[in-house]
């Protein structure tokens, strides 16, 4: 790999190289870790002692996410000099996330938590301790500058994502040999530590203890973290050319295919885009390195930084235009908001990445890392904005949800009550209230009260009006004995799992006029029978035969080789009561 890539030649800092030898540090975060997961364990799963309302409960898991959040940056953090600067940064981050959390909660499945808010919280985290790290260095250094170099940013960045890593790592295997302890004593019947390993407060003492031991054993050894930071980078670079092409094809067959396969083959069309462009982003920097001298002396992996730099402003601008359409048909979601937020954000790095291709003339290494440093800025001052009640997605969806409402744009039968109650937060709950006694019409007044004597989302059915019933592919269908026009209801079914599924060649047993049709797709046979006018599943199974068996299914399946036969087994029954499995 060396060919490819040179070594960096950066220096490590005086910090770091003081606190490379600190054998005190790793017992101390052991310590700090098992401390802080009991402490969690008392917080938030020691049932013993229940909170006495939801607000002490939020209260109690706002103050875990403070030890935890502060436990781990302590341990990322930590070193002899600067100590103040350190706890203080520790601090203030434990309580970002900690009033996010508290801000978002209850995080319990049937309140109106945004995790999305406690998300970016904790990415405004994330992004800011590296750039904590760089800026202590650099005062350390005594230029008295506020400045953050890149390269030390960048050397941060990534060894601090290799070292969380390699820290449960350490966690796995720390587990694994502590099973194995304990499954050993119980074999000359010693239980005490199987037993123990089966309490969830010796469970959190022992992750945060080996978390925090694992943290600390691996920053003692700054050259082997070193050395794994520069072999990920690595790594990741050859994949480089491999996503730039695939991008760039995928860009080139736009023209020819159109933007509409895109919202017909899945829901997904903006998380799957955002994800590509999260993968160019990151493999373009590992590409780039720190500094000139980490520059790649492979064509290939050079050439690949400007085709993935050419590629995220077109993906950002397609997820914007989906995420466009959904809200131009649907209306304002908390959801769709924060794909806005996100896909504006891809589109910044985009059209970062596109100027500075410009300005570097196809060599865009240095434009790139400004880019990268002011861009990581803005992100965390964004994120950390977001993560704060100033901004209400739930209050902004609450109105253009009920004016869509109130105007017709949405029919109070296809309206989503759901949403309304239990997922725009607080402004949803007075909006379901208010419509109880100033609803439009009777049945919007009915349908809001009902919505609001709902305990939990569960209890309001709820609304597809994103995804319409798939239509099963005639084409698919096998109808025997003899191919008759089955129900509607019927066929209705028919796309279901359990049913033919939505591909392959699919068989259906039914005469007419019965209630009862058994269906064969792949190797699962299932049973439905029709009750009133609906159709239901009431028995079946699978069998797991290989891929070739499996096609031969589908083949006879597809030429209508079907048949049903009445088989004789043999099967061992007590008391008239069947044991076992049927033998020949």
């Amino acid at each position: 790999m060396d060919s490819l890539f040179p070594l960096s030649s950066l220096p490590p800092s005086n910090a770091n190289a003081a606190n490379a030898d600190w054998p005190v540090r790793a017992w101390g975060l052991a310590l700090l870790g098992a401390l802080a997961g009991l402490v969690i364990y008392f917080l938030t799963l020691d049932h013993d002692t229940p909170p006495a309302s939801e607000q002490a409960a939020q209260v109690k898991l706002a103050f875990a996410t403070f030890v935890g959040i502060g436990a781990i940056l302590f341990g990322f953090l930590v070193e002899r000099t600067r100590p103040a600067w350190t706890l203080g940064f520790v601090t203030l981050a434990g309580l970002v996330v900690a009033f996010a959390t508290y801000w978002n909660g209850p995080f319990n499945g049937h309140g109106s938590a945004d995790i999305w808010q406690t998300v970016c919280a904790l990415l405004s985290v994330v992004i800011a301790a590296p750039l904590f790290q760089s800026w202590r260095v650099r005062r350390d250094q005594a230029t008295g500058r506020f400045d953050i170099p890149y390269a030390q940013a960048y050397h941060y960045a990534w060894t601090n994502v290799v070292l969380w890593c390699a820290a449960w790592a350490f966690v796995c295997v720390t587990w694994l040999m502590a099973l194995l302890l304990g499954e050993l004593f119980r074999l000359i019947g010693i239980g005490l530590l199987y037993e123990l390993l089966q309490k969830h407060w010796v469970i959190l003492m022992l992750i945060g203890g080996a978390l925090g031991a694992g943290i600390g054993l691996l920053r003692d050894r700054e050259q082997i973290l070193g050395l794994l930071q520069r072999v990920v980078t690595t790594v990741l670079a050859v994949l480089a050319p491999v996503l730039a092409l695939g991008l760039i094809v995928f860009l080139a067959a736009i023209p020819l295919t159109g933007l509409a396969p895109l919202w017909e083959a899945t829901k997904s069309t903006t998380p799957i885009l955002l994800g590509c462009i999260i993968g160019a982003l990151c493999l373009t920097n590992a590409v780039i390195g720190e500094t000139d001298a980490q520059t790649p002396r492979s064509a290939v992996l050079r050439f690949s930084v400007p085709a993935l730099c050419l590629s995220v402003l077109p993906l950002a601008m397609i997820a914007a235009i989906s995420t466009g359409s959904r809200i131009h048909q649907y209306g304002l979601t908390p959801d769709r908001l924060w794909a806005v937020m996100f896909t504006g954000i891809a589109c910044a790095y985009g059209l970062a990445s596109f100027v500075a291709l410009i300005r570097g003339r196809l060599a865009p290494a240095a434009h790139l890392r400004t880019a990268n440093l002011r861009l990581a800025i803005a992100l965390c001052a964004l994120v950390f904005l977001l993560s704060t009640p100033l901004v209400s997605f739930g209050a902004l969806s609450t109105r253009d949800q009920v004016a869509r409402l109130r105007d017709g744009t949405t029919p109070a039968d296809k309206f989503d009550w759901r949403a309304l109650r239990f997922e725009f937060g607080s402004a949803g709950v007075e909006a379901t209230r208010e419509l109880t006694r100033n609803g439009a019409t009777p049945a919007i007044r009915a349908a809001a009260a009902e919505a609001i004597k709902a305990k939990s989302r569960w209890e309001i059915s709820p609304l597809e009006f994103e995804s319409p019933q798939p239509v099963i592919d005639q084409k698919r269908l096998t109808i025997l004995p003899r191919k008759i026009a089955l129900p509607e209801a019927l066929l209705a079914k028919l796309p279901d799992y359990n049913a033919c599924g939505l591909d392959a060649p699919c068989a259906v047993l039914h005469e007419a006029g019965s209630n009862e049709a058994i269906v064969l797709h792949g190797a699962r046979v299932n049973i439905w029978r029709q009750e009133g006018n609906v159709w239901s599943n009431v028995a079946g199974g699978d069998s797991f035969p290989g891929t070739e068996h499996l096609n031969q299914i589908d083949a006879g399946i597809a030429a209508g080789r079907v048949e049903m036969r009445d088989v004789t087994r043999r099967q061992m029954f007590v008391d008239g009561k069947p044991v076992g499995q049927p033998f020949e």
